[in-house]
C-alpha cells in the first residue's frame, strides 16, 4: 500500500507539472523592474583605495550597536579584546574581507598579490529581499532607495536570507528570540545629517557616499583617466568639503564598474584592481531575481492556472492509480 502511495504522489506531481507545461504557462513574462529612484543615494567603493585598517567594521559596530564577534579559533589569543568577524552574520553588518595569492607582495594584483573587499548591503534596485517579504518587513524608501528592516514586524521566516544573491541579510542564531540583520545604511545617522559610519571614518575615501548617479560619474572618470597619473579622491561624501581629499596615483583599475546591471543593479558600486569573483561577488544575471520570481507567480496564479493543474494531475492519477489496484487485485 506504502508503495502505491508514493507511486501516486510521484505521478500526481509530474502529471502537474506536465499540465502546467502544456497550459502555455511554460513562457514566463518578467514583471517591469523597478527603476532607480529620483533621489537614490549610495556608495562607492573603490578596493584599490581600501587599506585594510577595518576602522568602517568597527565603526558600523559602535553606530548599530552590534556586539563583538570573535570565531572560536581566535578564542585563545583574542580574548574579547577586538572584534575578529570573518564574515556577515547576526551580529556583523558590514565586514572587510581579503583576496591573496602566492607570496602577496603586490597590492591588486592577481598573481602573487593581495586585494580588500568591503561586504554589506548593496541596497538592489529591485531587491528580491523586499519582493519575497510576506509581511512586508524589508521596505524600500521611494526616494532614496534604501532598503531598511522593522524588526517590529518581522516574523523570522528568512526567505529574505534565502532569496538575496548577495548573501547580506543574516539571522541572529546566538539570540533564541533572533530576527534578521542588515545594513540600513546607517539612516538613523542620516536623519541626523550625518554620514553613514563606514564612510565618515575610511580614511582614504575608499568607501564614498553620495548620489547614485553622481557616483557612478566618479567611477566612469577613474576608469577613464590615465593609470599613474595623480588623482585626487574626495573622502567621506562626494562633494563635501568638509573631508580633506586623498592624494594618490591612479592604480589600473578592471574596466568595470561591479552595481550597474547585477541583478537589476544595486546603489552600491564597486571599483576594482582584481576580477570582482576573486573578491568574492558573485556573477549573478543582469535581470533582477524580483522581476523573475513575481512574473512567475502572477503568470500561475492568473486565471488560478496552478492550482487547476494541479487538480487536474491529482485527479488523472487517482483514476488511473485506482484502475491498476483493482487489475492487482484481480
Amino acid at each position: 500500500m506504502d508503495k502505491h502511495r508514493r507511486t501516486f504522489l510521484k505521478r500526481a506531481a509530474g502529471g502537474a507539472a506536465a499540465a502546467v507545461a502544456s497550459s502555455g504557462a511554460g513562457a514566463f513574462p518578467r514583471r517591469e523592474e523597478l527603476p532607480l529612484p529620483p533621489n537614490a543615494i549610495g556608495m562607492l567603493y573603490d578596493s584599490t583605495m581600501c587599506i585594510g585598517c577595518r576602522a568602517c567594521v568597527d565603526a558600523c559596530k559602535e553606530a548599530n550597536d552590534m556586539p563583538v564577534e570573535q570565531p572560536a579559533k581566535f578564542s585563545d589569543w583574542n580574548q574579547d579584546t577586538w572584534d575578529t568577524a570573518e564574515d556577515l552574520s547576526g551580529r556583523t553588518l558590514n565586514v572587510i574581507q581579503v583576496y591573496a595569492d602566492g607570496t602577496k607582495e603586490h597590492k591588486d594584483e592577481v598573481e602573487n598579490g593581495y586585494a580588500f573587499v568591503k561586504r554589506h548591503c548593496l541596497h538592489c534596485v529591485d531587491p528580491s529581499c523586499v519582493s519575497v517579504c510576506p509581511v512586508s518587513a524589508m521596505i524600500k524608501d521611494p526616494d532614496t532607495g534604501v532598503v531598511t528592516h522593522d524588526r517590529d514586524a518581522c516574523i523570522g521566516c528568512r526567505y529574505c536570507v534565502y532569496g538575496c544573491p548577495f548573501g547580506v541579510p543574516q539571522y541572529e542564531f546566538h539570540d533564541p528570540f533572533g530576527q534578521i540583520t542588515k545594513c540600513q545604511f546607517c539612516i538613523h545617522l542620516q536623519k541626523e545629517g550625518r554620514l553613514p559610519a563606514c564612510c565618515d571614518v575610511c580614511p582614504t575615501g575608499a568607501s564614498l557616499f553620495g548620489l547614485v548617479e553622481e557616483l557612478q560619474k566618479e567611477a566612469e572618470q577613474r576608469l577613464a583617466a590615465k593609470p599613474g597619473e595623480p588623482y585626487v579622491f574626495p573622502r567621506g561624501k562626494l562633494g563635501d568639503d568638509k573631508y580633506p581629499p586623498h592624494e594618490a596615483p591612479l592604480p589600473e583599475y578592471e574596466p568595470y564598474v561591479y552595481g550597474v546591471t547585477e541583478s537589476g543593479g544595486t546603489q552600491v558600486r564597486y571599483l576594482t584592481g582584481v576580477p570582482h569573483e576573486k573578491l568574492g561577488l558573485p556573477e549573478v544575471q543582469a535581470a533582477s531575481f524580483a522581476s523573475i520570481a513575481e512574473g512567475m507567480q502572477h503568470t500561475l496564479y492568473k486565471g488560478m492556472i496552478a492550482p487547476l493543474a494541479l487538480l487536474a494531475g491529482l485527479m488523472y492519477f487517482a483514476k488511473r492509480s485506482t484502475r491498476q489496484d483493482s487489475d492487482d487485485e484481480d
